[in-house]
């Protein structure tokens, strides 16, 4: 089964159990084959069968708390569990107290009934676009495994997962692209929501400015499920069928279409907009000069430097020789910001929001690739010039809807056996149910 609506309706059936879904799951895991031993952190396989049998008697009685109760999934390791550490991808907080309570987001999935099955493996501190993990490993992306390539982060683990099926999707970050370039890398969908959507309380901070909880699963529709849970929704209703036909759609001109983007994903890029247009959308260039300004505002390290330094300080002061020494030196930027560079960084985000707003306002959605490139191998991010320089690449276009304060979605676009490709929309904020249903619509004309 590909899809959450999937085991939804096999467990009304009765056609299978809550118990047979997470045993597949924790199965595909434990693969010594697979990537399950670098895609968690954490396994909870006791407290997760154990939920299942519960589930299945209060289905069997009639009182399963919802259609999705004993649907496994995963969340990353930086949320809040109660009785677990929150280590966030780290050594330095591997030991650390567990947590008193579950952050909201989980606490919402745990309330309708789905069932967290392990932790998942991250970028330490969530402060990189590559996925890579030197305490506990770095899961490959799907594509040729022999030759091993990066995963994407910052929310690896969950990408990799979502595409194993290792569960039916999982929670992510996004603070500059952390569902969505792992989404694309690893050939699933990744939702970053408008900010202030899904609560925070609970999540360990990178750059509370910036940062959004938002799910990776395998279509849109699951996603679009998942986020009406964490967001609070009682009871989600199915995305509206519309179809792509008569969408106006935007694509930004220059650095998004032109700079460092490889062969394959121009290719494949360009093959999707062909189909797009033939099923009648309507695909428009569009100047938005203000986005050549974010490079220039962020030049002394942005909120994710600054706001991470106001965290990490103390941490580091105590215990910074166990930091990933990459992850370390980015945090370090944000030392150097005074506090009259924040607050013009301040000024200049209001200001820029409002100014693509007013030229976005009239289209369906942006319209880009996720990433320029196909995931490099993990060989091409060992030098430090190679890691830097692929990690800015990777984060250039999804950064943008952070900044902005959008909502964003990377949809795949690659045939089978190819190197994964995502597709970018980009929404306004707070539109994200009308970018849910614009997903959904593009994935499906490209699935026809």
């Amino acid at each position: 089964m590909q899809h959450i609506a999937d085991a939804a309706a096999a467990l009304a059936s009765g056609r299978l159990s809550a118990a047979s879904l997470v045993d597949a799951a924790l199965d595909r895991i434990a693969d010594p084959s697979g990537e399950g031993k670098r895609a968690f952190t954490a396994l909870h396989a006791d407290a997760a069968r154990a939920e299942a049998r519960a589930i299945d008697a209060l289905r069997h009685a009639g009182r399963a708390p919802s259609p999705w109760a004993g649907i496994p999934v995963t969340v990353k390791d930086l949320f809040d569990e109660a009785g677990h550490p929150t280590p966030a991808g780290s050594a330095v907080l591997r030991d650390a107290p567990p947590a008193a309570a579950d952050a909201p987001a989980v606490r919402r999935l745990r309330r309708m009934g789905f069932v967290v099955i392990g932790r998942t493996n991250m970028t330490e501190f969530a402060f990189s676009g590559l996925g890579v993990n030197p305490h506990y490993g770095t899961p490959r992306s799907p594509w040729d495994r022999a030759t091993g390539h990066i995963p994407g982060g910052s929310s690896a683990g969950a990408a990799v997962a979502a595409a194993d099926h290792m569960g039916f999707g999982g929670l992510g970050t996004d603070t500059g692209g952390s569902c969505r370039v792992p989404a694309a890398l690893c050939g699933v969908v990744g939702f970053k929501p408008t900010a202030r959507r899904v609560p925070i309380a609970g999540v360990l901070p990178l750059a509370p400015s910036l940062d959004s909880v938002g799910p990776l699963a395998r279509s849109t529709a699951c996603c679009a499920l998942l986020d009406a849970v964490i967001s609070g929704e009682e009871m989600p209703q199915p995305l509206p069928q519309r179809p792509v036909a008569g969408l106006r759609l935007a694509l930004p001109r220059g650095t998004f279409l032109t700079e460092d983007m490889d062969q394959t994903v121009a290719n494949t890029f360009q093959r999707a907009l062909a189909r797009l247009a033939a099923a009648g959308a309507r695909i428009e260039m569009l100047d938005i000069p203000e986005l050549a300004e974010l490079p220039v505002v962020n030049a002394t390290g942005g909120f994710a430097a600054s706001e991470a330094w106001a965290w990490h300080r103390r941490l580091i002061a105590e215990r910074g020789d166990a930091y990933d020494p990459r992850i370390l030196a980015r945090i370090r930027r944000g030392e150097r910001m005074s506090a009259a560079e924040y607050l013009d960084l301040l000024g200049h985000r209001a200001r820029l929001i409002a100014a693509v707003a007013r030229r976005t306002a009239p289209f369906d959605a942006l319209l880009t690739p996720t990433c320029p490139i196909v995931p490099p191998s993990l060989a091409e991010v060992e030098p430090e010039e190679g890691y830097n320089r692929i990690n800015l690449l990777l984060l250039r276009n999804t950064s943008v809807g952070n900044f902005l304060d959008r909502c964003s979605i990377s949809l795949p676009i690659h045939r089978p056996g190819e190197a994964p490709v995502g597709l970018m929309l980009t929404g306004e904020t707070m539109g994200d149910a009308h970018l849910l249903a614009v997903a959904q619509a593009v994935e499906t004309a490209l699935a026809a």
